[in-house]
Parts: structure tokens; sequence; C-alpha cells
């Protein structure tokens, strides 16, 4: 099994024109220097960007909870002490719209209101398409993950997030822009933030293709990018780098481990290889002004897996992640 290590290399040069790229790099200019710190742009999972300045949350996907009805994977996750939860709202899911009754979407608002987890994220995974009928039922759909949004925590709406399908990037970032653009008018329209995850193997696999995509669409606030450092491991891509270029437009992060086995990348739970340097990784985003969710996810390789105990599994990760921020001394809400 091969450790990962952090590359010192330089920032990668993004997609686009050379006007974003100089726009870029101003606003990320002195992120990590010692004389002040930029914010991120407004919007997304960033409650603590007001009336809670100096934090960061640690969550739980229920992406790793998936044999558990939602209302048990919100109580494991508040026992075990996470401050904060993101929900999978994917069709065939427990937490779909579809399965979210107008009354079990009351109870779950307050279960979640007495438990004092924040609900920062729900989960889904839809790639654009093609085909305007398929955009139209992608439209439909999204639409419905919004109104959830808004019904689970209308005072404070919790961002929906996914990754964009396969692909390659230059063959496909205008039909990207296009369908993407079409649903950030109904994010807009329903004042929840969308934010689009660089995936690995993905046809948008680096965050400056998500800024690229960002500043096309005019960098609204309801545009947001997710950073995973699993999705960066093994390509030659710094932590600190890919950390500067999404800090702007930064809404969630997720983490877990990625390891290398041959040509393979394979992902386990965080903290559980000690690939990724992770009170580093909370050092660069709390120093850079980031102030949200630091979401413990569980990768489908992993909770796959016959015997996999998914409490078992929650419980590792806050132990892990929990240590980081005591090691990075970044503080969570008391």
């Amino acid at each position: 099994m091969q450790q990962n290590t952090i590359q010192n290399s330089s920032a990668l040069n993004p997609s686009g024109s050379g006007e974003q790229h100089t726009r870029r790099a101003v606003l990320q200019a002195g992120l990590f220097g010692l004389s002040g710190v930029i914010r991120p742009a407004a919007g997304g999972n960033q409650p603590s960007r007001e009336s809670h300045d100096e934090y960061l949350l640690l969550g739980f996907s229920t992406y790793g909870m998936r044999s558990l009805k939602t209302e048990a994977a919100i109580s494991h996750i508040a026992r075990i002490g996470f401050d904060s939860v993101e929900i999978t709202v994917w069709p065939d899911w427990d937490a779909a719209p579809a399965n979210m009754t107008t009354a079990r979407r009351r109870m779950v608002r307050t279960q979640l209101a007495d438990s004092g987890l924040r609900l920062t994220s729900l989960m889904e995974h839809v790639a654009p398409s093609a085909s305007d009928i398929q955009h139209a039922a992608d439209r439909t759909r999204l639409t419905s993950v919004f109104e959830l949004a808004a019904d689970l925590c209308p005072a404070q709406r919790p961002l929906v997030q996914t990754v964009l399908g396969g692909g390659q990037w230059e063959e496909k970032r205008e039909l990207l822009r296009d369908r993407v653009g079409d649903w950030l008018d109904l994010a807009t329209r329903l004042q929840t933030v969308l934010a689009i995850k660089p995936h690995r193997g993905g046809v948008m696999s680096r965050p400056e293709e998500a800024v690229w995509l960002i500043e096309q669409l005019g960098q609204s606030k309801y545009l947001r990018i997710v950073y995973d450092y699993s999705h960066y491991a093994y390509r030659d891509m710094s932590m600190e780098d890919t950390v500067r270029t999404a800090l702007p437009y930064l809404a969630h992060v997720a983490v877990k481990d990625a390891v290398k086995e041959g040509d393979r990348i394979v992902f386990m739970l965080p903290g559980q290889a000690g690939t990724i340097p992770y009170a580093q990784l909370l050092k660069y985003l709390f120093d850079g002004g980031y102030r949200g969710d630091i979401s413990c996810e569980v990768s489908a390789m992993v909770w796959k897996k016959p015997g996999y105990d998914s409490v078992a599994a929650a419980e590792s990760c806050y132990r892990s992640i929990a240590g980081a921020f005591a090691e990075a001394n970044v503080p969570r809400p008391s």
C-alpha cells in the first residue's frame, strides 16, 4: 500500500480565458499570507460567515448509512457528537423527496432542531444530459430537492450538491455550462445553493474546471464548489494549490482517505489509511477564510462491503477528524 504525500507543485493553469485566470489570481492573492485572509464569496453552506465566524463544523453524510432510516441515522450522528449532517436524497434512497411526505418533513425538521445538528447539505447525483427530454426531467428532479431543502430547514437552507457525470471535459464543457446554467436559474429562484463537485474520473475532475463553470455563469452566489481532496490525491495536484483554487467559491468540504493499489485508487474511511493530512487541510481552509462544513463521507467502496457497520464507521470517522481538529487547533461549535 503506497502512502500519499502532499505535492509541492505550483498551481495548475485553469481552463478558460486568460482574463478569468487573472481575475481569479487577484481573488486568491494572499489567501495564506500573514497579513490577513480573503473570505470566500457569499452563499452556500457557510452559516458561520456572519454570526458564527470562528469555527468549522464537523459533519457526517448519510451516504454512509444507507441501511438506516433517515431519522435513525440522524439520531446516531447526533449521539456520536457531530455538529452537522448531510442527507442523501437520491431517488432510490430513504430521504428521496418522493419518500418525504409533508408530515415526515415536519418531523425530521423538528428532530434536527431538537438534536442540535445543522443540516448543511443534501447529496444528489445528476449528470447534465444532451437530451432535452432528460434535461427537463432533471430540472423537475432538482426542483423537488430544492423544495425539500426549504422544507427541512427554511431559515438556513442546506445546499444541494452533485457531481456532473462522465465524459471528456474539453468535449462537454459547453454542454455542462448550458445545462448547469439552467439548474442555476432554478436554484436562484428557489434561493438554494447548488454546489458542484469535481470527481476523480468524472467529466469535471479538477477545481479549476468548476471555477470555469462558475465564472462562465456570472459568479452567482447560488453556484458553489464542493472540495474533496481524495479526488485529487496521486494526480500531481497539491492540497495547498487545490484549496487555494477552490476557496473563493467554496461551500462544502468532504473528507475520506484514498490509497493507491497498483493502478487503482481505493477510498477508505477518513483517517483509516493515514494518507491525507487532515490537520493541515483544516489549517489551509480555516486560515483561508472558509467557515463551513467538514463532512465525513463513506465511499460506496466501503459501505458495499459485506459486514459493513454504518454506526461503527461513523464513530471511527468522528474519532479521526475530531482528532485532526484538535491537532490543527481549529475550533468547532461549543
